[in-house]
């Protein structure tokens, strides 16, 4: 029996990377999938291509949530995935000391106003069932903090104790509808690109990016694909206001022997 049968689930930042691996895992899971994106063209082209349906969201609009409220008012699964560093268009300063306000307010108008509207949207969806589950997408950097990227481990911080809060709520309304975060590290996206580069510096800049990380890798979108898989099933009905942390073990400690 596929382990998301009879339910649908919506996905923001669908069109790639990560989000795109848990629409794809959560279609093959026999789920109704709608993807949900900014970018229209690669959006379809991956609701296409698993016979899902595509809707245009813009998650800092709260008109666009407006509008998937109209088109699909009830929903068992919300995933709340759709991002930005801050360095998708250029290099910008993104440090404590130099951030400017408005890149600051950019990232965060994205990722937690994008959250928070997500989060909403999901309560109004799934409350008259009275169940659900809403998954929202974090970070490691939102565990610790991150000197040269202060707007993005703000934003996910707050992610995960907004996540915390919504799985409170809902639990003191009497309601069975779960909301947990998953954690992240590095994860092989498009957004690695520009550092990993291309020839034979590639694989050599990758294994500097994950020295740190116990298991010497990057991960894969499919295997956050997995865990949230298991947060959207009913095998995880006992599981709300917790985090999930995909990091290769790198908030574990360090491998280093003892001198």
């Amino acid at each position: 029996m596929p382990r998301l049968a009879n339910k649908l689930c919506v996905v923001t930042g669908a069109a790639r990377g990560i989000g795109k691996a848990i629409a794809t895992a959560f279609s093959r899971e026999a789920a109704t999938v709608i993807f949900t994106d900014i970018d229209e063209i690669l959006g379809q082209k991956a609701a296409d291509e698993m016979g899902g349906r595509f809707i245009k969201l813009d998650v800092r609009e709260e008109k666009d949530w407006q509008h998937l409220a109209e088109s699909i008012p009830v929903a068992d699964v919300v995933v709340n995935n759709a991002g930005v560093t801050g360095f998708e268009d250029e290099v910008v300063a993104h440090d404590p000391e130099h951030a400017a306000l408005d890149d600051w307010r950019a990232v965060h108008r994205v990722n937690l106003d994008g959250t928070f509207l997500g989060c909403r949207y999901a309560i109004k969806a799934m409350k008259e069932k009275g169940t659900g589950s809403i998954i929202n997408i974090s970070s490691r950097s939102g565990l610790v903090g991150i000197p040269l990227a202060a707007a993005y481990a703000s934003s996910k911080a707050a992610i995960r104790n907004h996540s915390k809060t919504v799985a409170l709520y809902c639990a003191q309304q009497g309601w069975k509808i779960r909301c947990n975060s998953i954690h992240p590290a590095a994860i092989l996206t498009p957004i690695w690109e520009p550092m990993l580069g291309k020839g034979r510096d590639r694989e050599k800049n990758m294994q500097a990016l994950v020295a740190d990380t116990p298991l010497h890798r990057f991960g894969m979108p499919d295997e956050v694909a997995a865990v949230a898989v298991m947060l959207a099933s009913d095998e995880a009905t006992y599981i709300t206001g917790t985090e999930m942390n995909i990091d290769g073990g790198l908030l574990a400690g360090s491998t280093a022997s003892p001198k």
